[in-house]
This record gives C-alpha cells, sequence and structure tokens, in this order.
C-alpha cells in the first residue's frame, strides 16, 4: 500500500471494465485514490488505509451468484461518505436491508434519462437544471426496495430508484455510471461527492510525480535499472522519470525490431542521446524479428512472437549490463486492463498486450511500471511536467508491436517499405491541415490484397491501404474523424502518386469499443 500524505479514496473494485474511469474522474479533480480488489479489502487493510471516503464500482455479477463480491460488512461502520455505482449500488442495498431482484423487464443497457425526485440533495447540486439528466446504464439485476434509511432522489423508466441515499451515515447510491463520457454531468455529480466529503484537491501531477520517484527509489534501491524504450511518449516519459529518480543506474534499451514509422529510429537515438544524455543502446535487431515473422499472418500470434522476441533480446542485452536487476516499461492502464484485470480484480480480460503480465523466471529481471495506473492524458501532463517538449508528448500512440499490427497477413519487407511511406504521407496531410491535434491516433494499414487498377496508360497489379483516424476522451472507446471528401481526396491522391506500390485508398469509418482502436 502506498504511503502518502494525501487524503485518500478508497475506490473497491468488483470488476467494472470501466473501474478506472472513476480514477480518471477523480484525478482530474486533483483527489488522490487507489482502487483496490474487492478480496484484498480485509478490515485490517481499511485500517491501515483509512479512507477518508469509499466507492464501490461496478462489476458484472450478481448479488444472487454464488460467492457474489462484496465489500466487508465493516466499511459501513467507517464513518466515512461511500458511493455505490451500478452493481456497487445492488452490494450496498443488499448488505443493508434492501432488496435486488433479477431483470424481470426492467434491465437497461445504454443511454438512459434520470428525472429528479421531490427533493435536492448535495450530492445533485448542479444536475436536473433542465429537468432529466442523460445517463449511461448497464445493468440486467435491478433494487426492487432501498435499505432502510435511504430515500429516492432519481428515477428512470427502468430504475425507480436510479438514485438514492442516506443523508444520516452519507451513504449514496447510483444505479448508472457517472464515469463514462456518455453520462455528460457525471463529473458534476463526483465533484459534489469528494466536496461533501471534505477533500481539499491537494493531488495534482507533481505530486504524483514525487510519489512515482519516491516508489521507484524504494523498489529499486542501488540496483541497475535496463528501460525498455521505444521512443513512444509512455516509455520516453519512463525512461526521464527513472532517469531523474535514479541517475545512472539507468540504461535504456531501444529494441529496433523494424517496424517503426519513417525515420524514426534515427529520431529517437538522437533525441535520448544528445538531448536527454541518457545511457542509449541502440539494438537493430530488425532482421531477427521479420525472419520470425516470415509466413505468419494470423494477429494474435504476431503479437506473441513480437512479445517473446522483445524479452529474449532484453534477456541477450542484460547480459551484458553487470549488476542490472530490473527491467522497466511504459505500461499504462489501457494496456493493463485490455489484458488482466487490474490490481487483480474480477473483469475480463480482452486482448493480450506484448508488454503485460510480467517476465518469465529465466529472465532474472524484476519489473518497474511507473506509469501503469495512468491514462494517456495523464501521461502527457507528467511529461509535461517532466519538462518534454510539447510537439513530441502530443504524437498520436504508436503500438509496441508497430507497424506489425497494421499489415494484416504475412509480413515482408516490400509491404513495410511501402506502408511505411504511405503512413509519411498521410500523416503529412493532417499536419498541413491543422488537423493532427484533433485526433487521436491516426494511421495507414496496408491490406493484404492486390487490386487491378489503371495508371496513365498502364495497367497495375498493387496493393490497397487503408487510413485510419480517430477521436477518443481515453483511448478506452473511439470514434471516426470525420474528414472532408477534399481531404480524403487529396490524401489519397498524394499517396497513390507519390507511393510506388500502393493503387487504392480506402477509409475506414467505423468506431471502435474497448481494446479494438488499433487495427487487429
Amino acid at each position: 500500500m502506498t504511503e502518502i500524505s494525501h487524503d485518500r479514496l478508497l475506490i473497491i473494485d468488483f470488476g467494472s471494465q470501466v473501474t478506472q474511469l472513476i480514477a480518471r474522474r477523480l484525478r482530474e479533480l486533483n483527489v488522490y485514490c487507489e482502487i483496490h480488489p474487492y478480496q484484498n479489502v480485509t478490515d485490517d487493510f481499511l485500517s491501515e488505509f483509512a479512507p477518508k471516503a469509499v466507492i464501490f464500482s461496478g462489476g458484472p455479477a450478481s448479488v444472487f451468484d454464488d460467492g457474489a463480491p462484496q465489500p466487508p460488512a465493516h466499511v459501513f461502520d467507517l464513518s466515512v461518505p461511500i458511493l455505490g455505482i451500478c452493481y456497487g449500488q445492488q452490494v450496498m442495498m443488499h448488505m443493508l436491508g434492501g432488496k435486488v431482484e433479477r431483470g424481470h423487464g426492467t434491465a437497461e443497457f445504454g443511454r438512459a434519462y434520470v428525472t429528479p425526485g421531490d427533493d435536492r440533495i448535495d450530492l445533485l447540486n448542479g444536475w436536473f437544471l433542465e429537468d432529466r439528466e442523460q445517463v449511461w446504464m448497464s445493468h440486467g439485476d435491478h433494487v426492487s426496495q432501498i435499505a432502510p434509511g435511504f430515500q429516492v432522489y432519481g428515477t428512470s423508466p427502468n430504475a425507480p430508484f436510479a438514485i438514492t441515499a442516506d443523508l444520516s451515515r452519507n451513504f449514496f447510491a447510483v444505479q448508472f455510471h457517472p464515469e463514462v463520457h456518455h453520462t455528460p454531468n457525471g463529473k458534476t455529480l463526483y465533484e459534489n461527492f469528494v466536496r461533501l466529503a471534505g477533500f481539499t484537491g491537494d493531488w495534482t501531477m507533481g505530486a504524483y510525480r514525487e510519489e512515482a520517484i519516491r516508489k521507484i527509489r524504494e523498489q529499486v534501491g542501488d540496483k541497475k535499472v535496463i528501460c525498455a524504450l521505444s521512443g513512444g511518449v509512455d516509455s520516453s516519459v519512463a525512461a526521464v522519470l527513472l532517469h531523474e529518480a535514479i541517475g545512472d543506474q539507468l540504461t535504456c534499451v531501444f529494441v529496433d525490431h523494424g517496424f517503426l514509422r519513417m525515420n524514426e529510429a534515427a529520431e529517437v537515438v538522437t533525441m535520448f542521446r544528445e538531448h536527454y544524455n541518457l545511457p542509449l543502446i541502440h539494438a537493430d535487431e530488425s532482421d531477427l524479428f521479420l525472419g520470425q515473422l516470415e509466413g505468419v499472418s494470423d494477429p494474435e500470434t504476431k503479437r506473441k512472437i513480437i512479445g517473446k522476441l522483445f524479452i529474449d533480446v532484453f534477456q541477450k542485452y542484460a547480459n551484458d549490463i553487470e549488476g542490472a536487476e530490473f527491467l522497466a516499461q511504459g505500461t499504462l492502464y489501457p494496456d493493463v486492463i485490455e489484458s488482466v484485470s487490474f490490481s487483480g480484480g474480477p473483469s475480463v480480460t480482452i486482448k493480450s498486450h506484448h508488454n503485460v503480465g510480467g517476465l518469465p523466471e529465466k529472465m532474472g529481471l524484476k519489473l518497474v511500471e511507473p506509469l501503469r495506473e495512468l491514462f494517456k492524458d495523464e501521461v502527457r501532463a507528467l511529461g509535461h511536467e517532466l519538462g518534454l517538449p510539447a510537439s513530441f508528448i502530443g504524437r498520436h500512440p504508436f503500438p509496441g508491436p508497430g507497424l506489425a499490427i497494421r499489415c494484416p497477413g504475412e509480413i515482408t519487407s516490400e509491404k513495410l517499405d511501402i506502408l511505411r511511406k504511405a503512413d509519411a504521407v498521410y500523416i503529412d496531410q493532417i499536419r498541413k491541415h491543422g488537423l493532427y491535434d484533433e485526433i487521436w491516433q491516426a494511421f495507414v494499414a496496408i491490406l493484404p490484397v492486390r487490386t487491378v487498377g489503371v495508371m496513365g496508360d498502364y495497367r497495375t497489379y498493387d496493393y490497397a491501404c487503408a487510413l485510419r483516424a480517430v477521436t477518443s476522451v481515453d483511448g478506452m472507446t473511439a470514434d471516426y474523424y470525420p474528414f472532408t471528401h477534399e481531404f480524403l481526396g487529396e490524401t489519397a491522391t498524394r499517396i497513390i502518386n507519390e507511393v510506388g506500390g500502393i493503387n487504392r485508398v480506402t477509409y475506414d469509418i467505423t468506431s471502435k469499443p474497448p481494446g479494438t482502436i488499433e487495427w487487429e
């Protein structure tokens, strides 16, 4: 458990895929919080943690399930404000004497509207200014009878107890998810909750920086660390943070797997060797990676091969660094939630990531992941705090496996070269039109098909490519960016004219659920 001087809010995780968004909303309010899975929250834990307030997350379980997750009963005796969300509301009612029932036609998934009760409470300051509020529901079971001491302060057509509270104990419970983007006024509800709990908002990214540096020093001691530097925002911020914490105990290893963007390898080496004076090993292993992927077309197999090779390469270079006992990675929370439940909680795996899950025993290195609890925008804020250039911090996310997952089907040197050139033209177009900062992520994918086309007086048989650009609030979900037809036409013309090997360009306009923003 983290030792800090700030007031702390405890989020008990019951397995919702969006639990971390609760923490994100609270961090935006400069409130320090920690997420812990329900099975780890014991009476002794509560006494040691001493939360100033508690939030119960949502989750996929039913209170009727055998062994249904629930908090220790002692949490209700702490005399601190508690907010239950979705399943958190249901388990609160179930434990305090209310009733929960199966769906019976009242299940809700998606957008809904809540109308206020007769009485107004401080939790809802700034709500119901226009008689109803849009919220996001995701529940099968529902509360059919509230616990003694609770009153109803908001209802929806399928949730008669959408907002309830016991004001004498400062217990609050809502059936919807205030933390998601589709509850537009949700942040106001959280702001009201932390205000009535007495938080002063003294936790900032500067405070996170101090805490992270302290934890790195405690974990590492006087041992040496190898940092997995890819040149992306995440690993770069991690490297600079680590260097500030432990100085020359850090050696960065830049694995050039051959799947980087145009001129990216040279830019990474120049930036960190010349501008930041970080000890850096440039491990050019592109032939190894490409050779191991020969004939492989399945996207998950590609990820696993690349992940294993990363470990093998680090094993190789770690052996040459005397005293190295730790490997640092720029793993973020979206990586973690897509691969395995955060902090060991009960949420469901979506997809695997090459840099998540720890390292094999044989490697002999322990893992340091100082950004593991942060979202991308928080990493950028930390980068600003550390003094990295704004132009660098604002770069679009780039996946660890690189262009390998933007090249569906078998990967070849020829296809990678075509893809790099097309991607460079696309990004140049986006920058030229002043759109780069409006877009969360943009890239080209070279499709595993060739098409017949006519260019001038010649018949061609070349690859098709797809352009992708998405907007996102937090990297967990995304929607396509609405380019104009003029932009798409101009960009397609440039790619076809300037990049040999492509004779057809398409634009992907599908939206993406969690974990599938990238191509494969």
